[in-house]
């Protein structure tokens, strides 16, 4: 009898893992391009304190997103796309990788097919640089375009991919990759541990007929590439969309309905949105209801083809949340919505296009809350509360250990000796005010070692190298010119009070903490350098240039 009751605990109990095997959860992780702080309604609620109907931009599908879930007021990306994929995809600050930057097609050393100095990634690039005409007394740093996948004879690293870490997963991808040295063959997503639906290696892709440019296999954007063909990208299937963000969405519905019949595997699928970057495309009866809607100029926000374009990639959002409830796995699939770097302002680009991150400041590539502050919100039916907000701050690199965290994985464990920087969230998601301490991080960074066209929000003119800390309240940001800004993020969000003059004790100590953290992990070819002909006589800003890091030694 004894033996007969043992035997049918072992078997419950065999039984009960088996169904705990098949509850994994799927994951959605949507990941949007250049899309605002207060681009969402409900997000310009909070922080504008108004109305959802007094507002230009629409978004109902993910302000139901919002409200079914748990929403971060202090969520922080990279200033560019390209950074905060690679720490997407590694849970590392993307500077320890090399990616300082975004940019369009660049020579580098793998795709001109020369010697890689030593030390050097194969997809660092040779050069980048914008065409600025005033004086620069500093020269930038260079970037790497490609996250090491093991795949190339190039370089022996290989970064553990979020993908690859989900072993008891499918894994797709599809939409912007960005990271993978602009179709370097071994550093697009199939070499990531993804099932690739359609992608292209672009930082921008155009809406209307798209799929020519994507399905290029020819090498005469960079002919001496050691490799057949160029990877830039692949269209996937046909869909019948006439617009990008339509064929995209579709095509992810169908793997959505197609790996829901798998019970044994769940399915992680990884959305990387083109919406809304550049070039500014949206559909006419779209951009005609925008024009005339009374509330356009809300908050600065005027564009009407960027409105449609945050329409139809809310619709996107509402469609996979659709197709979660019409399959019947809503409470099953864990959906995390982001976006990748802050709003382009068009109070500072160059050519005056773009949205308003009022009341924050800045835009894309600043290091102020306008450029870094992203909206982050997760939705699990039935496991987190819902329509509750977390005011930790947390950031990108915490968006890997989280949902491996969320599929049952340690992801200390997974990555071993190569060191994380990233946390897990999931526990604030039910302990909103993080009362447990489950997040313990309570410093942040970041590295920009270039000038660039887009203006600086303080001055005006062209933005010169900027690195920033974040170390519980106080935020220091360090222009390389020579000026540093202090502020109290909790007291004071919107970057109005430099508190450096009178907090200076509290200021150098995050600037000497931020010095040896680029020390310690960021390259030296990643770091600006003086430029060796700069003129002080031609210097067109009111203050002169000081080298704070010299200063400091």
């Amino acid at each position: 009898m004894k033996k007969n009751i043992i035997l049918v605990l072992a078997t419950l109990f065999l039984y009960s893992c088996k169904e705990e095997t098949q509850k994994k959860p799927n994951i959605i992780f949507i990941l949007a391009d250049d899309y605002g702080i207060v681009d969402t309604q409900e997000y310009a609620a909070k922080f504008l304190n108004t109305s959802l109907d007094s507002t230009f931009y629409e978004t109902p599908n993910i302000n139901k997103l919002m409200n079914e879930g748990i929403s971060f007021s202090q969520a922080y990306a990279n200033q560019l796309c390209s950074p905060t994929r690679a720490s997407i995809l590694t849970g590392k600050h993307a500077s320890r990788l090399g990616f300082t930057t975004a940019m369009p097609h660049r020579n580098t050393y793998y795709n001109q097919n020369i010697d890689i100095p030593k030390g050097y990634y194969a997809n660092d690039v040779l050069e980048h640089k914008d065409n600025i005409l005033i004086e620069q007394a500093l020269l930038n740093g260079t970037s790497n375009s490609a996250v090491p996948a093991g795949k190339q004879i190039q370089t022996n690293l290989d970064e553990l991919s979020i993908a690859e870490a989900m072993t008891e997963y499918h894994n797709a991808f599809i939409g912007k990759w960005h990271i993978g040295g602009f179709g370097a063959k071994g550093f697009q997503p199939q070499d990531n541990g993804f099932e690739t639906l359609a992608y292209f290696d672009g930082g921008g892709s155009t809406y209307f007929n798209w799929q020519n440019g994507w399905n290029q296999k020819t090498k005469a954007r960079f002919p001496k590439m050691p490799q057949e063909e160029w990877q830039i990208g692949d269209a996937g299937k046909l869909s019948g969309e006439k617009y990008l963000t339509d064929d995209l969405t579709e095509q992810a519905l169908n793997y959505i309905e197609q790996k829901a019949k798998d019970k044994n595997k769940p399915f992680f699928l990884y959305f990387s949105h083109f919406a809304v970057h550049s070039p500014y495309q949206g559909k006419k009866e779209e951009i005609d209801y925008f024009n005339n809607k009374k509330t356009k100029g809300f908050n600065g926000q005027d564009n009407a083809i960027y409105a449609s374009m945050i329409k139809s990639m809310d619709r996107s959002v509402g469609r996979i949340l659709d197709k979660l409830k019409t399959l019947n796995i809503e409470e099953n699939t864990l959906v995390v919505f982001m976006s990748d770097n802050g709003g382009i302002d068009a109070e500072i680009t160059p050519d005056g296009n773009g949205t308003e991150n009022a009341p924050f400041l800045g835009g894309k590539a600043c290091l102020t809350e306008g450029g870094i502050r992203v909206p982050l919100v997760f939705r699990w039916k039935g496991k987190i509360e819902a329509g509750k907000w977390v005011d930790v701050p947390v950031d990108c690199t915490d968006i890997f250990p989280t949902i491996l965290e969320a599929a049952g994985y340690n992801a200390k464990k997974v990555i071993k000796n190569n060191k994380l920087d990233g946390e897990s969230v999931l526990g604030l998601l039910t302990d909103i005010e993080n009362k447990q301490k489950t997040y313990t991080k309570d410093t942040h960074y970041w590295h920009y070692p270039f000038n660039v066209i887009y203006k600086n929000p303080y001055d005006n003119l062209a933005l010169t190298p900027h690195s920033a800390i974040r170390k519980g309240d106080y935020k220091l940001i360090f222009d390389w010119y020579g000026r540093l800004y202090l502020y109290d993020i909790e007291k004071d969000p919107f970057e109005r009070n430099n508190l450096y003059d009178i907090q200076k004790e509290k200021g150098n100590a995050l600037f000497k903490d931020l010095i040896s953290w680029l020390e310690t992990n960021v390259d030296k070819r990643y770091w600006p350098t003086n430029n060796p002909n700069y003129d002080p006589e031609k210097e067109v800003r009111t203050v002169p240039f000081k080298d704070l890091v010299a200063e400091s030694k």
